[in-house]
């Protein structure tokens, strides 16, 4: 019988690249992680000899302690910040279970810049549109929960990058941006290694967006409507990020879960029901 503070694969999976996605803490010994270096997306790596530091920074959040295999390391850390009063989960099978099951993605770590104080530093060019809003999205959901962006001017994206230390993107002559006809979210996806199907397909639609190829998928043009729209209702670009963030969750739920979903007036077809491995935020235990 699974313990009451376990979380399978399977569970973890309908979480990742969801708002209401637990933080992951990856507890995964330095020897062990150099060998197998890569995370669950979205994952921190944290040291469990430095639990209090970590029950300061969880409080009031729900996590999930991951190690190698599942054993000692996550349980026994789970347990510790449940004692103070943390919502912690450990992760069935650890690092190598979530590897062994079948359509799970791992983010390529040596791909994700380096932190300063706890979070990446992006910047982009000012007022963002569609891929400037969507690779803050990913990175968010699925490479850094903290990840801060900065706007500016096109021709002070390589000296502010320089300056601060930051990762630019979006913009020519940089790892993160277009390559060919793949738009900058192709591009993240390829080098983080997210190649998942529901990723994929939203892409598509990004990229039609993005590079005016509607007849690449329909929504293409919806997307670039409410995309323009945003950018005309918000003058503050982190305002705008703000509000576009929730568009492209409800974009990868479709893309994951109601793809093929139709509709049809006056409602003669019968209603799609809801998938029987639907998993909300509170259904873990």
């Amino acid at each position: 019988m699974p313990a009451p503070n376990e979380l399978t694969p399977a569970q973890l999976s309908r979480l990742i690249g969801t708002p209401d996605c637990p933080r992951l803490i990856d507890l995964t010994l330095d020897e062990d992680f150099a060998e197998d270096p890569y995370l669950i997306p979205g994952a921190e790596r944290h040291s469990h000899r430095d639990l209090p530091a970590l029950t300061q920074d969880l409080q009031g959040q729900r996590a999930v302690l991951i190690c190698q295999k599942g054993a000692k390391l996550s349980q026994g850390a789970a347990a510790w910040l449940a004692g103070d009063g943390i919502d912690a989960m450990y992760l069935q099978g650890g690092n190598l279970g979530w590897r062994d099951t079948p359509g799970t993605i791992r983010l390529t770590a040596a791909a994700r810049p380096p932190l300063h104080d706890g979070a990446t530093l992006w910047v982009t060019r000012h007022r963002p549109k569609i891929d400037r809003i969507a690779c803050p999205w990913l990175i968010r959901r699925f490479v850094d929960r903290r990840a801060r962006f900065v706007f500016v001017a096109p021709d002070q994206v390589a000296d502010v990058a320089a300056r601060f230390d930051a990762t630019p993107f979006d913009i020519d002559g940089v790892p993160f941006s277009h390559r060919g006809e793949a738009c900058s979210f192709d591009t993240m996806l390829d080098l983080f290694g997210l190649g998942s199907e529901p990723l994929r397909r939203l892409a598509l639609v990004i990229r039609a967006a993005d590079t005016n190829r509607h007849d690449l998928h329909p929504a293409a043009a919806g997307l670039l409507a409410i995309s323009v729209g945003l950018s005309r209702q918000y003058r503050n670009d982190q305002e705008q990020l703000t509000a576009g963030l929730p568009l492209y969750d409800a974009l990868y739920r479709w893309a994951r879960d109601g793809y093929d979903e139709v509709h049809d007036w006056p409602g003669t077809a019968p209603a799609q029901a809801p998938s029987q491995t639907q998993t909300k935020a509170g259904d873990l235990a």
